[in-house]
């Protein structure tokens, strides 16, 4: 693919990754000096960048994030690309050599199918007619001045019609729920309810479908199988059963029968409309209409496959397979197919019952804490993460653990675009607001080339407003209501990755308001956050930790007291957190280890960046003697932080181990400054 214009690494550095993975990180920030990732990101291959960098991090990055790639990604993007779904790679920072969707994929099976022009017409009348008819109350209400007060009412009309036009307009309305750049948020809301909930097909049809995917009778694989489906949805149903073989409980996941063309049918329809609008999308969103349709078709489609969904949860069990707090039910492959899946039966509370979970004797504090936990790990560690996690896909196991199911919709952030997530972090900290939007356009929000100056007073105005209430009063759902507003009124499109963000965040919020009412999301969260900064070995990381510990060339110390503090209660919480007491002896000795805040690695590479690199030193330097005194308190303080943490002759024994090898670099960067002075 011509977007792939990255060094990549040999096969067989890659080929534990090939049979699962497909999805082709690119224009990322990956540092070919780094070891080969060991956690799993769904189809994710990682690719090094050409412009990628090995130096160790400069004093000329505090005050400016490193911008390596971006030369790299501005070259990628100067090219026009080829199609909607090629500008989508670029955003995301992936490319994806074997696509469920492309609109030629979706065109060539419905035009191909027999009495496809007819099926296209009647579908096309009755969308057009139904939509017509709703679109024309619209204009009727506005003539005659009542557009405002009848809105209520046009919102459950307009969810009743998606409802009745059928699983890909339930699935388009799920997304509007979720997409303040294309509908106002009073209509958002009305859209937030709707559910794919619908009457089951009949057991027949659906036991038919099992035999067929799995080419075996049903009593030969199964002792018993549900006489009703435990849950019925737009795209299929589940029935729970018993393994013949070995008396095990599992969930039989089938898909509705003949679905696929009658989503690529539909799907061709959106396409077909949205070339349409193109014009009106471009001056509204800063994108055609036709990417918009292409992200919800490639997303659709991937749904539907089941196999894609095994290789889902093989994926976060492997990602979460050292974390005792998560449960990720097993996949039988073996048993599934492309509208069949078979997995473990997760014998928990669901999450739309609190009452049931509190007479459980389960520690909700303690659950929720395992919760907001286990986002963060999916969003800012693994980059793959569950895009639906509403009350009926979580669930508390009687131990305290947290468990997930459905995994059909997962959502993909690349390198790229976790580094440029923690950059926001960063210049949110440090009030950077010209940045943060510079940010946004980095993210996808914002075209290139789009003016961001009128929006960084609105990003100042919402940052500022819910930042200065405190961690108490702090809430998603209140930004994010405030920045749907800004979304409508400017040219900013959010891209469907990370509308799924979005949901995730303000559907877990909401899980834990609903158990425990006071609950500090960000209680959880800014203590996950900070020890990530203070121990996450990635160099990327290590350089944010600089920049928000650097302010205007002064050094934070009251920051870097406040980041201990933070991290070591994230990790006193999770150590004592009651899911672990419950567990086998491996989650007892995970437990022992992850007691205490481990800064080795931090303080090694710290004494390695101030032994190399002279502008480190130097501002190290002028940190310890800032305003003409000694900051000899404010070091007795960072020490009396953490010296219960460190164990000193350990981590003096590792600093002289690496003794040798700073040595090395340290007169490479010496010979290096000498030869540079002498060529001036």
């Amino acid at each position: 693919m011509e977007l792939c214009t990255a060094c990549i690494w040999t096969s067989a550095q890659w080929s534990h990754t090939l049979t699962t993975n497909r999805r082709v990180a690119c224009h990322g920030y990956a540092n070919p000096s780094s070891p080969v990732p060991t956690r799993r990101r769904r189809s994710t291959i990682y690719i090094t960048n050409a412009a990628s960098t090995t130096a160790p991090i400069s004093s000329q990055n505090i005050t400016q994030l490193p911008r390596a790639n971006d030369a790299v990604i501005k070259s990628i993007s100067s090219d026009k690309p080829s199609s909607a779904l090629e500008q989508l790679d670029i955003e995301r920072g992936v490319c994806i050599p074997f696509r469920k969707y492309t609109p030629e994929m979706v065109r060539k099976k419905v035009l191909d199918s027999r009495g496809s022009i007819l099926s296209l017409a009647s579908r096309g009348v009755e969308i057009v007619w139904k939509l017509g008819f709703y679109w024309s109350s619209l204009m009727y209400d506005f003539l005659v001045g009542r557009d405002e007060e009848i809105v209520p009412f046009r919102a459950r009309q307009l969810r009743n019609l998606l409802c009745d036009l059928g699983p890909s307009f339930i699935k388009a309305g799920q997304v509007l729920a979720n997409r303040p750049d294309i509908i106002r948020e009073d209509y958002m809301n009305e859209l937030c309810i709707l559910q794919d909930d619908v009457p089951p097909f009949p057991n027949q049809v659906a036991f038919a479908i099992i035999e067929e995917e799995l080419g075996q009778p049903l009593e030969r694989l199964f002792s018993k199988i549900s006489s009703e489906t435990i849950a019925a949805a737009s795209l299929g149903q589940v029935y729970r059963a018993t393994l013949r073989e070995t008396g095990e409980d599992v969930a039989i996941k089938v898909q509705r029968p003949g679905i696929e063309p009658i989503i690529n049918r539909d799907l061709f329809l959106f396409r077909t409309l949205a070339s349409f609008l193109n014009g009106i999308s471009l001056q509204k969103l800063g994108c055609n209409a036709e990417l918009i349709v292409d992200e919800f078709g490639e997303k659709l489609l991937e749904e539907l496959d089941y196999t894609l969904e095994a290789t889902n949860i093989e994926d976060f069990l492997e990602n979460f397979k050292d974390d005792p707090t998560v449960k990720i039910p097993r996949v039988y492959k073996q048993l599934s197919g492309s509208r069949v899946l078979v997995m473990e039966w997760i014998d928990g509370i669901r999450c739309t019952d609190p009452q049931a979970i509190k007479e459980a004797g389960i520690d909700v504090e303690g659950f929720l804490t395992v919760g907001v936990s286990a986002a963060l790990r999916q969003l800012l560690e693994f980059g793959l993460f569950h895009g639906d996690p509403h009350p009926g896909n979580i669930f508390a196991m009687r131990d305290g653990r947290i468990a997930y199911v459905d995994f059909g919709n997962v959502a993909v952030l690349s390198q790229q675009n976790k580094q440029i997530l923690i950059d926001a972090v960063v210049h949110a900290v440090n009030e950077d607001y010209a940045e943060m939007a510079n940010d946004f356009t980095r993210l996808g929000f914002l075209a290139s080339g789009t003016d961001v100056a009128p929006i960084i007073p609105a990003l100042e105005a919402i940052w500022q407003n819910s930042a200065g209430k405190g961690l108490a009063d702090f809430n998603f759902r209140s930004v994010t209501g405030k920045f749907n507003q800004l979304v409508y009124n400017y040219p900013i499109r959010i891209p469907e990755r990370f509308s799924l963000v979005i949901r995730s965040l303000l559907t877990q919020e909401g899980i834990c308001f609903t158990l425990k009412p006071d609950f500090k999301f960000l209680e959880v969260a800014y203590p996950y956050v900070a020890k990530r900064l203070l121990t996450d070995p990635n160099p990327a990381l290590r350089e944010r930790l600089i920049q928000v510990l650097f302010k205007d060339g002064a050094f934070q110390w009251k920051r870097l007291e406040n980041l201990i503090v933070l991290a070591k209660e994230n990790v006193s919480k999770m150590s004592s957190n009651p899911a672990l007491k419950k567990n086998n002896l491996q989650a007892v000795r995970s437990r022992q280890l992850q007691s205490k805040l481990d800064l080795t690695e931090t303080i090694k590479d710290g004494a390695r960046m101030f032994l190399i690199d002279a502008g480190i030193r130097r501002q190290l330097i002028l940190a310890f003697t800032e305003d003409s005194k000694l900051h000899v308190e404010e070091l007795v303080d960072v020490y009396r932080l953490v010296e219960d943490q460190i164990d000193m002759p350990s981590v003096a024994l590792e600093v002289l181990q690496d003794l040798p090898s700073v040595a090395r670099d340290f007169m490479l960067s010496w010979s290096d400054s000498i030869l540079s002075d002498r060529q001036y």
